[in-house]
């Protein structure tokens, strides 16, 4: 970040704290167990992700473009519980609560730049879902493996410059008195608030990033659903229309276990408790992972009848190799 602060002013000094201290949960007894709820959260969430992503990657009949977006949801969710989940075990069950400030600037980009991915990998599987059923012949010719591909890749770009700029600006802030950070992880709202110069740059962009990263997406997902529906409704009879919007109940699951919780901690951001926003926030970044594998398995029929045959492949191996013994 250096490079980013000699563009913008090559003669300014910044006092930059040598830690920050994550503060956490307050005032509430036995919150020792929440972070050990969290640990096994993310340990199903390991478990599931790593699964959904060895399935894809097994079963040949999984290459489409669909199960590109999937694949790389399940990576995303690993990525952002490993993380988060075993650095806040070691601040709060271990009691490191002090963090250097290059290691919170990196554990700051890499929460933020899985939870934005989250949302993105939403909207493209939504895409896939609205071209799927809206235009069906067309299908095999627009959303083509490398279109899947580029579309993950322009989110990936777009993440990282994003929550790079964002970093870039918070290394041109002054710490002068408190560097205690309420929050479970280096929270950019709490850290820029914490500065003592002019952080208004700042500012913009925590107005400015969840319009991006969140609005945004999820109107484009809400709309695509809204067009599903109202072609449905005037092109197929409520059976047809009922069996093509089962397709999309795993994913419209998805979405509203990702974006409620975020959205009410947005909307009331200065209106609620600071321990209820850490304890909202913290459970968006662990119970999706968790629960979208789990989703993906019981929703997705593909899914589970590629379960079953590698389940039957291992069986016979077993049974092959237990025979062999024997002779």
């Amino acid at each position: 970040m250096e490079l980013f602060n000699s563009a913008l002013g090559r003669n300014i000094t910044f006092v930059r704290p040598a830690y920050f201290i994550i503060s956490g949960l307050m005032g509430i007894p036995n919150i020792k167990y929440y972070y050990i709820f969290l640990f096994f959260v993310y340990i199903v969430s390991v478990l599931g992700n790593t699964a959904v992503m060895a399935i894809i990657y097994l079963d040949h009949n999984l290459r489409t473009p669909k199960y590109v977006a999937v694949f790389n949801l399940a990576f995303v969710d690993l990525f952002g519980s490993s993380a988060l989940v075993p650095k806040v075990i070691d601040i709060f069950l271990l009691n490191h609560p002090n963090i250097p400030y290059s290691d919170c600037l990196t554990f700051l980009f890499f929460c933020y730049t899985c939870l934005c991915m989250q949302s993105f990998n939403l909207v493209a599987l939504s895409y896939d879902r609205l071209v799927a059923i809206i235009f069906p012949l067309h299908y095999q010719v627009k959303i083509t493996h490398r279109f899947m591909l580029s579309l993950i890749g322009v989110f990936w770009v777009f993440v990282i410059i994003a929550i790079l700029i964002a970093i870039g600006l918070i290394t041109r802030l002054s710490f002068c008195g408190s560097v205690v950070i309420n929050s479970y992880f280096c929270d950019h709202g709490q850290i820029y608030r914490l500065a003592c110069n002019d952080h208004y740059p700042n500012y913009v962009l925590s107005c400015l990033y969840p319009v991006l990263m969140f609005w945004l997406p999820l109107v484009f997902i809400l709309l695509s659903y809204l067009y599903i529906g109202f072609t449905l409704a005037k092109v197929a009879t409520v059976q047809e229309g009922l069996k093509a919007f089962k397709t999309c109940t795993g994913h419209i699951l998805l979405v509203a276990i990702y974006f409620i919780p975020l959205l009410i901690t947005f909307t009331l951001m200065e209106n609620i408790h600071p321990n209820a926003r850490i304890i909202n926030l913290s459970l968006t970044s662990v119970i999706p992972p968790m629960l979208n594998p789990i989703i993906y398995v019981l929703q997705t029929q593909e899914i589970k009848e590629s379960l079953k045959k590698l389940l039957k492949i291992r069986r016979k191996l077993k049974i092959t190799m237990a025979k062999s013994t024997i002779m």
